[in-house]
């Protein structure tokens, strides 16, 4: 009787449906997290798009909306090199300031997500980032998967932080908006006691 490889078809098979399934776990997210940028979008005019609140915020829903929709192209951009610099935004005041440009690029990202294939998601690659105040940027080992998950976290907090300069501005956003899925599945339950 012969012993079979420790890497089995089987098990090969296994890992493989795993590989697909998190890929459309990643997938789904981030096209939830956008698709719920969008839904914002389509009830802005430029204006109130580019609006800067008042203290405490300082800050206008275009501005954190700009800097997740870069954290997404900085990682589709960084992808193929398996070098993924989120230092390297574009800070496109466009993003920022025109909600159909916003929009546009939103679907644009979209649709470059699913282009994205099993095998990138599996690729290791190295991700840099200012960590600090000091003026060189840190490089880390991650992979593709990991850093798409990173970009997904990351727009939930900065919804969170829009969520805050809405409501300063009298803007009303979906009771969903802003609030990582961990903390909605809680609410839930909570409420169900």
């Amino acid at each position: 009787m012969t012993e079979k490889p420790y890497y089995s078809s089987r098990a090969m098979n296994k890992r493989g449906r795993d590989s697909m399934k998190n890929r459309q776990e990643l997938l789904t997210a981030a096209q939830d997290v956008l698709k719920q940028g969008l839904e914002l979008l389509s009830d802005l005019g430029d204006h109130t798009y580019s609006r800067v609140a008042g203290p405490p915020f300082g800050t206008s829903i275009g501005q954190h909306y700009r800097h997740v929709l870069e954290h997404f192209q900085c990682f589709l951009e960084g992808l193929k090199a398996r070098e993924i610099n989120y230092d390297a935004r574009r800070r496109d005041r466009r993003l920022e300031t025109e909600v159909k440009f916003a929009s546009v690029t939103t679907c644009e990202i979209l649709q470059a997500l699913q282009h994205c294939t099993e095998l990138e998601f599996a690729r290791e690659c190295k991700a840099t980032t200012s960590l600090g105040y000091s003026t060189e940027a840190s490089s880390f080992d991650s992979n593709a998967a990991r850093e798409l998950a990173y970009c997904i976290g990351h727009a939930v907090h900065h919804y969170a932080i829009i969520r805050f300069v809405a409501t300063g501005i009298g803007v009303s956003v979906s009771s969903q908006f802003g609030f990582a899925p961990s903390t909605l599945k809680h609410k839930a339950a909570q409420a169900a006691d």
